[in-house]
């Protein structure tokens, strides 16, 4: 039986989706390609149809959760009103519901450590992930210049996940919530400077 032109495509779309949920709440290495595929009711040997190694679908799934996520973003900070957006951007970004959803949460929160050990050489696709990211949100930045807007978008993008990541590790709900409520304070002080 052949399938339609657009069936690969939307095959490689359902392992990029389950991929990038299964990597952020288990990590790169706990999330086994045969296990992934055994789930979504595809052959292992399907994979390779679709991706060269684990690594590229690493980077593919690593690149569609940035994206959601600056996705929400933007949803958030087209809500607010004028001169809120940072604010909204903030809030949603430090949520309790953001915070508790790992699986469909930021990937730079649950995997920028992983990231962070893989050889140098093969960090390209996920640096040129975050590089787009940053670009995508400093323009709702504030600052009279591009560099300023760059700069602050970049330590508050990397301060929230660093935020979220530590108030994840955290199991009492009042601790997690003093942290991101502290967070979102800080913030969005930081923000009007």
């Amino acid at each position: 039986m052949r399938y339609p032109a657009e069936h690969k495509q939307q095959t490689r779309e359902r392992i990029v989706r389950a991929a990038a949920r299964r990597f952020r709440s288990r990590g790169t290495e706990g999330a086994a390609i045969g296990d992934l595929m055994r789930d979504l009711r595809l052959t292992h040997g399907g994979f390779y149809r679709h991706f060269g190694s684990k690594e590229g679908l690493v980077a593919a799934a690593f690149e569609a959760a940035l994206k959601e996520s600056g996705d929400r973003a933007i949803a958030a900070i087209e809500k607010a009103p004028p001169g809120g957006e940072m604010h909204a951007l903030i809030d949603a970004y430090l949520d309790k519901k953001h915070c508790d959803d790992m699986a469909g949460g930021c990937p730079v929160a649950t995997l920028a450590a992983e990231i962070a050990r893989r050889p140098t050489a093969s960090r390209g696709p996920f640096l040129q992930a975050l590089r787009a990211h940053v670009r995508r949100m400093e323009q709702y930045m504030p600052g009279a210049t591009v560099e300023e807007r760059r700069q602050k978008t970049i330590a508050l993008f990397t301060g929230m996940a660093g935020t979220l990541t530590v108030a994840r590790a955290f199991t009492d709900e009042q601790d997690r919530r003093a942290i991101l409520d502290g967070a979102k304070k800080f913030f969005s002080a930081a923000v009007e400077r």
